[in-house]
């Protein structure tokens, strides 16, 4: 099988060509799709500069969000795997093989990497205890025992993820993801990462208020958007 890594960026010119490094370094048969969100420092000239017939550029007009991101290279896989991958270096590549091993070997079609079972350092106590309180959230609302909804590395089959028709246009995607899995009866596999979180002036994007709508959009996809007609398309 292979996997296709779809890579949302934006104002990532310190760390994109370290990263990009770190990806190409995994050995698995994979492709590589990158999205630029309009960045506005130097990425886009770096971007321009890369030549591999295993990767493939978008570029965004406008910056629309992370999750409008990952839409977009869901356009362009080819791959039978996806996962998704910053442009920063908080999360490594290097886990890769492991995470996608589970699916290889047909136990199930969801991974999350968890930055909690590992006992990964925070950046940030506020942004952890939210990150602790949405996925407490999602555990409540939807019946499952996760812990780390919000996660980076999300390996999802390419048949599943294209299934849940994601609206998300920023890091509402992590919810949205987790919410219609659940309604359409996938069970997510959770296994430990590495995890090097980096400073808000280093280029973290992550804020309070996404946190909000996180929960909102938890709440959203539970009781508003039709779980029965969710889950008769997966068994359709």
């Amino acid at each position: 099988m292979k996997l296709s890594i779809i890579m949302p960026i934006f104002n990532e010119e310190k760390t994109l060509l370290t990263i990009l490094d770190r990806v190409k370094d995994v050995p698995l048969e994979k492709e590589i799709i990158i999205v630029d969100d309009c960045s506005t420092d130097g990425t886009r000239d770096l971007l321009k500069k890369i030549d591999s017939e295993n990767i493939l550029i978008s570029y965004h007009d406008t910056n629309e969000g992370k999750g409008a991101a990952v839409r977009s290279g869901l356009q362009h896989v080819t791959g039978d795997i996806i996962i998704i991958q910053d442009g920063d270096l908080e999360y490594d590549p290097a886990d890769f093989p492991k995470l996608v091993q589970p699916i290889l070997d047909e136990k199930t079609d969801v991974v999350y990497g968890s930055r909690a079972l590992a006992k990964s350092p925070i950046s940030y106590r506020r942004y952890n205890l939210g990150a602790k309180f949405i996925t407490w959230v999602a555990n409540l609302l939807y019946g499952l025992n996760l812990t780390d909804l919000w996660t980076c590395y999300k390996v999802i089959k390419k048949d599943v993820i294209v299934s849940l028709d994601l609206k998300c246009q920023r890091f509402e995607f992590c919810p949205e993801v987790t919410a219609k899995l659940s309604r359409m009866g996938h069970s997510i596999l959770e296994l430990p990462i590495s995890y090097h979180p980096r400073p808000f002036e280093e280029g973290k994007k992550i804020r309070w208020h996404d946190g909000l709508v996180g929960i909102w959009t938890l709440l959203r996809y539970r009781f508003w958007k039709g779980p029965e007609r969710e889950m008769k398309r997966a068994s359709s």
